[in-house]
């Protein structure tokens, strides 16, 4: 059976280090690019232990994180909070966040921007 094209397996994705991250693989899965997708990209990260985002914000966007394994320290504004595997997390648009990895294994994170991020230095302050 051909897989269709609007299937997208992640081994297929080329991982790619984003800007203002340490130790983290993104892989970008839904996207202009790979399904035309133009109000919505979905990312899975690999992000390796007391590694992840330093302080940014995305003008506009609204990003959603699901933690799929590992834990993680994450922070909206100052405030803070610990992710276990099957939590899920929302920061706002505008607002500055942190995403920093606690557990020994590297954590793995699905990742949603609406509008799409498209890792566009325009749509980071930092």
């Amino acid at each position: 059976m051909t897989t269709p094209s609007w299937i997208i397996r992640e081994s297929d994705v080329t991982g790619y280090s984003p800007a203002n991250h340490l130790g983290t693989v993104n892989r970008r899965l839904i996207s202009r690019e790979t399904v035309g997708a133009k109000h919505v990209e979905v990312l899975v990260g690999t992000i390796e232990k007391n590694q992840g985002a330093l302080p940014h914000a995305h003008p506009g966007i609204e990003q959603v994180c699901y933690l799929l394994s590992g834990s993680a320290i994450v922070e909206v504004e100052g405030e803070r909070g610990e992710l276990l595997p099957g939590d899920c997390c929302y920061f706002p648009p505008d607002k500055m966040h942190v995403f920093t990895v606690t557990s020994e294994e590297p954590a793995r994170v699905l990742v949603i921007y609406s509008p799409p991020y498209e890792e566009n230095p325009d749509r980071v302050i930092r």
